[in-house]
């Protein structure tokens, strides 16, 4: 028998042969191939195939040599507890991620269970709930669920608390507050996104977005990242969608990383170069876009690489650019779209309306 040493303990004396797991989880992995061709048994958390160890333990075995015999992992005992009703509730594990992961989910009225890397993580997930404006929400923390340990504990979040809390823990969370909350549509306000100006603007972005048309298990190739805002909110629009953001300058890439991890996609791939040559070893994506570095070249080699069926969206607001994407569309076809927008300013002691650069967006899929 294999497994943590609080598993061990509380299945208590054997006369089997038995195996503490390591920390980290990894390196136990060759320890129980190690064990192959015996009989052994694993003891793992609840569920294991639910935000659990189940495929990583066996990604390298057969199928025939493995059985998984599941009861309620943390999170249908925690619905269990407090009456949740499991499919209305978000869950997420926590206790290998960022509390950032939590960013796209937070809203008053909603429901989150969480699980977490240890007691002491508590007042962590309380202070980022304070941080992101949602001081008031519920916390329900749970301890040792299903064992003889087991403890609830309600606190709002803004509040002091004075105990430690032991592992293994979770948090039902009862969102409640003021703070910011993400849109479910896309053109989320700019400032959400550290940027040093090179941004698609939040009403560009809406139609840029639009016409890339994010959907389930997709990855976008954005080029020319700039402050990661088309991506990020190509990954905001799925959890199963994937992105990969080209940006020559070190400084933007590493603004893009902090934006993407802020709201909760830090799944975004950022590489670091020029296009084309960055995009030499990277997997076809389902749909392409050109925010920066647009140039014949650039659109040869896409032509030349991309899959039947991708999509390809660019956009120019140089003249020079401008007449690349005429005679582009002319040549292969997509639509192009003048984009002109004013918003109301103050002018003089009244109000006028400044006009920002036209933007020329060409669609085309190849």
């Amino acid at each position: 028998m294999i497994g943590p040493k609080r598993h061990l303990a509380l299945v208590g004396p054997l006369e089997a042969e038995t195996h503490e797991w390591p920390v980290p989880f990894a390196d136990g992995l060759p320890r129980l191939l190690a064990l192959r061709g015996r009989k052994v048994v694993v003891l793992v958390s609840g569920d294991p195939f639910w935000h659990g160890a189940g495929c990583t333990i066996t990604k390298d075995l057969q199928p025939g040599e493995w059985r998984a015999l599941p009861v309620p992992g943390c999170f249908s005992l925690a619905a269990a507890r407090l009456g949740l009703a499991l499919q209305d509730v978000t869950c997420l594990a926590l206790h290998a991620a960022p509390y950032d992961r939590l960013r796209p989910h937070l809203g008053p009225g909603a429901r989150l269970i969480v699980t977490l890397r240890d007691g002491r993580a508590v007042p962590d997930l309380a202070a980022y709930l304070v941080d992101a404006g949602f001081a008031d929400s519920r916390v329900t923390v749970m301890e040792s669920l299903g064992g003889p340990q087991e403890r609830l504990e309600d606190f709002i979040a803004r509040d002091q608390f004075a105990r430690e809390f032991s592992h293994p823990v979770c948090a039902a969370i009862d969102v409640r507050g003021s703070g910011a909350v993400l849109q479910c549509c896309s053109g989320i306000a700019d400032d959400f996104f550290d940027t040093d100006g090179q941004i698609t603007k939040r009403p560009v972005r809406a139609l840029t977005l639009s016409a890339l048309a994010p959907r389930p298990r997709e990855r976008l190739w954005d080029i020319g990242g700039g402050s990661g805002s088309i991506a990020i909110e190509w990954l905001l629009s799925d959890p199963t969608t994937q992105a990969v953001c080209v940006e020559v300058r070190a400084d933007r890439a590493e603004r893009i990383a902090g934006n993407a991890a802020r709201l909760g996609v830090d799944r975004l791939a950022i590489v670091e170069g020029a296009a084309p040559e960055a995009l030499t070893d990277l997997p076809d994506p389902d749909a392409v876009f050109i925010g920066g570095g647009l140039s014949e070249a650039l659109l040869e080699v896409l032509f030349d690489r991309l899959p039947p069926g991708t999509r390809l969206v660019a956009n120019a607001v140089t003249l020079e650019s401008e007449a690349l994407l005429a005679r582009s569309q002319s040549a292969r076809g997509g639509t192009l779209l003048r984009i002109e927008l004013s918003e109301a300013a103050p002018l003089g002691s009244r109000t006028g309306w400044r006009a920002a650069y036209p933007v020329v967006q060409w669609s085309v899929t190849t």
